[in-house]
């Protein structure tokens, strides 16, 4: 059975680094790993250290363009499928696909049944599909992946991140999606800051996961545009993160 991790919090959070990390810890096992940018910023190709040219965005708008010019007989979920698996990025540890941005103007609905169909045949070719989201849930209500096993939501600690991951609890609710479990990470956690998190958390109600260090080598390959993929054994954030895929049972 494929499980699916979802992670998602406000910009800023680090729920990019999270899930690099997270995807780091995979690698190391002998999992078949399908790792998803969902964020139409697209950062997670840079932090792994990977190129991606094209995107589903990108195919969608070539099925729009297309879809009326093909005869009549010719299945266009196998078309698309095939254009799909064209823009799969296929690395050492594991493979990676980029949503890209939103649809521009038309009706994408015929194209998003289609890509949901394909998805969920994809899906099951992996053990594990990690999904880095955008904020919100709107990705959620759309169903291009139908279920997800774990919603992690990455908040920085402060009083007003752990309210957004209790909104996003009530929101996920309110959604009625397939989600199973739902988790808290705290990033760029301190000394001062830890324990008032985890009393904040259990006020809440939230399942609080783990509390990952700042960590100055984060910051420091952020700013020179270096692939957090690669962080030391020794890094803080990496040693908290992998204490967390544990406790996920990764």
């Amino acid at each position: 059975m494929t499980r699916t991790i979802a992670i998602t919090g406000k910009g800023g959070t680090g729920k990019t680094a999270v899930t690099t990390l997270l995807i780091r810890h995979l690698a190391a096992s002998n999992q078949e790993i399908l790792a998803i940018d969902a964020d139409p910023d697209t950062n997670l190709p840079e932090t792994l250290g990977c190129d991606v040219e094209r995107t589903i965005g990108d195919m969608k708008e070539f099925m729009m363009e297309e879809r009326d010019n093909l005869p009549p007989d010719v299945n266009k979920e196998s078309i698309f499928e095939s254009k799909i698996y064209e823009i799969l990025t296929e690395m050492p540890q594991y493979d990676l696909m980029v949503m890209g941005r939103p649809e521009g103007s038309g009706c994408y609905c015929y194209i998003n049944n289609l890509l949901r169909g394909i998805m969920d045949k994809m899906v099951e070719n992996y053990d594990t599909v990690i999904m880095d989201t955008e904020a919100g849930l709107e990705h959620f209500s759309r169903k291009i992946i139908r279920n997800v096993d774990d919603l992690i939501v990455v908040t920085d600690g402060s009083r007003r991140g752990l309210r957004t991951a209790e909104r996003i609890r009530e929101l996920v609710e309110e959604l009625e999606t397939h989600v199973g479990n739902i988790y808290v990470i705290a990033n760029k956690v301190t000394d001062e800051t830890r324990e008032t998190i985890k009393q904040t958390a259990e006020d809440l109600g939230l399942t609080l996961i783990g509390l990952v260090p700042a960590d100055e080598m984060i910051v420091e390959r952020d700013l020179r545009g270096i692939p957090l993929f690669d962080l030391p054994d020794e890094s803080a954030a990496v040693t908290e993160v992998n204490k967390i895929a544990e406790r996920l049972g990764l």
